[in-house]
């Protein structure tokens, strides 16, 4: 029978749900925490953002940015990506596939909600 420390399991833990993480600057490096690695709360809410940006005459450009604060580690982190993007959808756009590729957002927060 194997056996496994808890810091083992935190080890693979982090390395299979690491997080997304985007340079901004030489002092600013974003990282979009995986799903699973948010408290309920966040994911049901990022769900939620993930079902207004399906529907139609959403404001997508809003929808994605508060998806991007949702799931960054720091608030202030997230602003300056989104002052960096601007209001520009093709960026926030790629970031938020960029992140759901690495995240599995739609598989791992409808699993975990």
């Amino acid at each position: 029978m194997a056996s496994f420390s808890l810091d083992d399991i935190r080890a693979a833990a982090d390395a299979k749900y690491s997080s997304t993480d985007i340079y901004v600057d030489e002092k600013t490096t974003v990282h979009l925490l995986n799903p699973l690695r948010l408290p309920k709360e966040k994911r049901q809410r990022l769900v939620g953002l993930q079902d207004e940006l399906e529907r139609d005459g959403s404001e997508q450009e809003q929808v994605i940015a508060d998806a991007i604060r949702l799931v960054a580690d720091h608030p202030k982190k997230a602003e300056a990506l989104l002052a960096v993007v601007g209001d520009d959808l093709a960026v926030l756009a790629e970031i938020f596939e960029v992140y759901g590729k690495g995240a599995q957002v739609g598989e791992a927060s409808a699993s975990a909600a």
